[in-house]
């Protein structure tokens, strides 16, 4: 089995305990930013990952949904932020930097610009992250699109003055489709190719279940690891993983279904119906 993961933080608390041997994984952990692991599972290279949620939906007939295991938020995430000098209904015509990490971040933020700021910048393709704080601070773009740790880094209260985001106004996008449209938020999904062996898809399953259910109950010692590779004060992690919610209930999939319906209606990605991994 190859199962993918993300290196940013908030996978933590799906695979920590697995990385401490507490949980055995049958397989090989493959790490990869989420557009890497998006592109692996695409062509097969992978059995099971975690995905963007805009991958299931643009080829749902290739995957079948881990059930109760996401990445989601009810409200502020505050790892997928838009920084931008202006107000971002008048960036109409301006730049705007998106990140190359992840599919959904970005068909969010189009979503928002088309729908609720009712404005259509010029998108550019930018670095998978943006790490280097002294050129974040530099940039002359009007607008950028930040995600992950990187995200985290620029809003921490330690960061140095020289570093601190010169753009005077930034969008949260987890709170920002909360206030659009009443629902949670669901960035990130796990999937199994529907070709993957039942049995090993479940056991797979099992383990990052376990781990994530020991990762929830030491939060306290995941934030210590957070800030130690993000630099981000251990406190300000632990706000942040609390902030996220590790499951797939009924309000999350409601979410995710409007989500999926409204890419649809926007031609973003073809009609999609949630189809689970079958106990």
């Amino acid at each position: 089995m190859r199962v993918g993961r993300i290196p940013y933080i908030n996978c933590f608390p799906v695979y920590g305990a697995i990385d401490r041997g507490l949980v055995p994984l049958d397989g090989e952990l493959v790490t990869g930013i989420p557009s890497l692991l998006n592109a692996r599972m695409a062509a097969g290279a992978l059995d099971v990952s975690v995905v963007s949620a805009v991958e299931y939906a643009r080829d749902a007939a290739r995957y079948l949904l881990l059930p109760d295991l996401a990445i989601s938020c009810d409200g502020p995430v505050r790892s997928v932020m838009l920084f931008s000098r202006r107000p971002a209904g008048e960036l109409a015509g301006r730049r705007v930097v998106l990140s190359r990490s992840s599919m959904t971040s970005v068909a969010l933020l189009e979503l928002l610009f088309d729908e609720v700021w009712k404005a259509r910048p010029e998108f550019v393709p930018g670095d998978a992250e943006m790490a280097d704080l002294q050129a974040f601070a530099q940039d002359e773009h009007d607008a950028r699109l930040v995600i992950g740790d990187a995200a985290l880094l620029l809003q921490s209260p330690g960061t140095t003055a020289e570093g601190r985001p010169v753009y005077p106004y930034v969008y949260d996008l987890g709170a920002e489709w909360l206030r659009w449209t009443g629902h949670p938020f669901v960035f990130a999904v796990w999937v199994a190719q529907r070709t993957t062996p039942a049995r090993d898809a479940l056991t797979t399953h099992a383990a990052l279940l376990a781990s994530r259910d020991w990762g929830l109950q030491h939060l306290g010692l995941l934030s210590e690891q957070a800030a130690q590779q993000t630099g981000v004060p251990a406190d300000e992690c632990r706000r942040y993983l609390e902030g996220l919610d590790y499951g797939l209930g009924l309000r999350y999939l409601a979410g995710l279904t409007e989500f999926f319906a409204r890419l649809s209606a926007a031609g973003k990605v073809p009609s999609t119906t949630l189809q689970f991994l079958a106990a």
